[in-house]
């Protein structure tokens, strides 16, 4: 039987976080063609992406990861129920450019929109995965960080990627490992990143290590790396191997999704 990797693609690697609904297609084409030698390998992939400038921006702005709230309280031209729909169909957009970018390569792929097969909000979720496991290998199934109806109040809520791929990776048979491909860094920094400092990559990370994350709040409305970090040690605790690596890396984030040695951060027990 063929392994399984559960890989993530950052939003802020695969798109310009600073432009609305810009993607990054020379990315894209570099990931993809790393995706394919996975593949080539004998080693099935279930991809996620994030949402990056295609959903973070808008759904900052009407507070969507909060739920419902008082309209007085939203300021822009939309509601909130219309910025859930123009968020969808914003991430809608940003997957086609992912399914793209696996066509080019002809790699035979399929997309399942959160929206459409989960509920509620964190690493668990409900959602049926039958349709991953089930997947004839080769098949590379794609899903993403979405806006998803939530039971009570809340009605609504933004499931990230990095809570999809702790289900994905932690419940799908087969899975070697998760590897999370980042935009910027070589993995988690002790510090955050400086113009003319030199990067403290942290080569490997136990859960009580201290390091301090860079994350944008004022356009992210999920955690960030911290949340990466958080999401990977509940996978790891399941046997599963974790590894956060550049995305923007010549053959890196294959080399990783192999089991090669690559530069980036190791979880470990």
């Amino acid at each position: 039987m063929r392994d399984r990797v559960v890989i993530k693609w950052g939003g802020g690697l695969i798109t310009d976080k600073a432009a609305l609904k810009t993607p990054r297609i020379d990315v894209l084409d570099l990931l993809a063609e790393q995706l394919e030698r996975c593949l080539d390998n004998e080693m099935d992939v279930v991809l996620v992406h994030g949402a990056g400038s295609f959903g973070h921006l808008k759904a900052k702005q009407y507070r969507l990861a909060e739920g419902r709230v008082n309209a007085q309280e939203i300021k822009g031209e939309l509601t909130q129920d219309e910025a859930v729909e123009e968020v969808r169909q914003d991430m809608l957009d940003l997957n086609e450019h992912v399914m793209n970018a696996l066509t080019k390569r002809d790699i035979s792929a399929v997309t399942l929109p959160p929206h459409q097969w989960a509920r509620n909000t964190g690493p668990h979720f409900n959602g049926d995965l039958s349709l991953f496991q089930d997947a004839p290998p080769g098949i590379v199934l794609v899903t993403y960080g979405d806006v998803v109806e939530c039971d009570g109040d809340s009605e609504f809520g933004i499931l990230s990627g990095d809570d999809l791929v702790v289900r994905l990776a932690v419940e799908l048979p087969r899975v070697k490992r998760l590897v999370f491909a980042m935009g910027g860094v070589d993995g988690v920094l002790a510090e955050p990143p400086q113009p003319g400092r030199e990067q403290h990559l942290l080569t490997t990370l136990e859960r009580e290590q201290v390091f301090r994350g860079d994350h944008a709040s004022e356009i992210d409305v999920t955690g960030g790396i911290g949340l990466k970090v958080e999401r990977g040690f509940l996978v790891l605790a399941h046997g599963v191997e974790v590894i956060l690596v550049c995305g923007e890396a010549q053959e890196r984030v294959a080399d990783a999704c192999l089991g090669h040695s690559v530069r980036g951060t190791r979880l470990v027990a």
